[in-house]
């Protein structure tokens, strides 16, 4: 197990996770299981500085996976509103298990890479429940964070006395420019995609850089940081230069 690592678990009402792509009008239909992306997107809520990059390492799905259906009327393209039905996971509860490395595409920030500094805050952000507010997959789908055992809650899991529950081919997350590892995925906005298996209530998932299963969306840049964006910088300049 890494040094850094964090432990929270995240509950909420309702949840809806799903591919990008499938959430720009119409219907919307939740994913079984939380997406990579959206577990990063809680620790970033909870705690996140360009200088690190999350990474999660497991989930363990407490509840029984539940579904409800609502009818929405979203605002329409043309104008006014359309009814849609909108399908969300209910009554949900997860424990993740994630850690952080340092973003070696910002050698600008190299002298932020205090590892006690940072492993502190973010334990102590989970502890606060997050910086900012935690979302399930949408914005209408509040979240709520608090520490765990991770290793000690195994047992209390819905899905404990399953050995093996495969979810097929779904969306993991997107590849950012500033924090791609493979050469081949710089400079560009890529997507990827895996094949999810749960084991006693258990999903480990795959590195950004193992999915082979990837869609390239559009070049991207790098976006720099410097005084004029990032506080501190001046700061870590200084002791670089002592």
């Amino acid at each position: 197990m890494h040094k850094n690592y964090v432990e929270f678990q995240v509950s909420g009402d309702y949840a809806l996770f799903s591919d990008p792509i499938t959430r720009v009008g119409g219907e919307k239909c939740s994913y079984q299981i939380p997406t990579y992306e959206a577990l990063k997107g809680i620790l970033h809520s909870i705690y996140w500085k360009p200088t690190i990059i999350w990474i999660i390492d497991e989930v363990r799905i407490m509840n029984p996976i539940q579904t409800e259906t609502k009818a929405m009327k979203p605002m329409g393209y043309g104008g006014g509103n359309e009814l849609s039905y909108y399908t969300y996971l209910k009554q949900v509860c997860y424990q993740v298990r994630a850690h952080f490395e340092w973003n070696l595409n910002r050698p600008e920030l190299e002298n932020d890479r205090n590892e006690n500094k940072h492993h502190n805050i973010a334990k102590r952000m989970v502890a606060r429940g997050g910086r900012r507010d935690i979302f399930l997959g949408t914005r209408e789908c509040q979240g709520y964070v608090e520490p765990c055992d991770y290793d000690a809650d195994q047992e209390k899991s819905a899905y404990f006395g399953i050995e093996e529950l495969a979810f097929g081919f779904m969306y993991h997350g997107m590849t950012y420019a500033d924090e791609a590892v493979l050469e081949e995925d710089k400079g560009k906005l890529t997507k990827r995609f895996w094949r999810p298996v749960m084991r006693k209530g258990v999903i480990q998932f795959q590195r950004p850089e193992e999915c082979v299963d990837k869609q390239y969306v559009h070049e991207m840049d790098v976006k720099e940081f410097g005084t004029h964006n990032f506080s501190g910088i001046e700061e870590f300049s200084q002791e670089a230069s002592e």
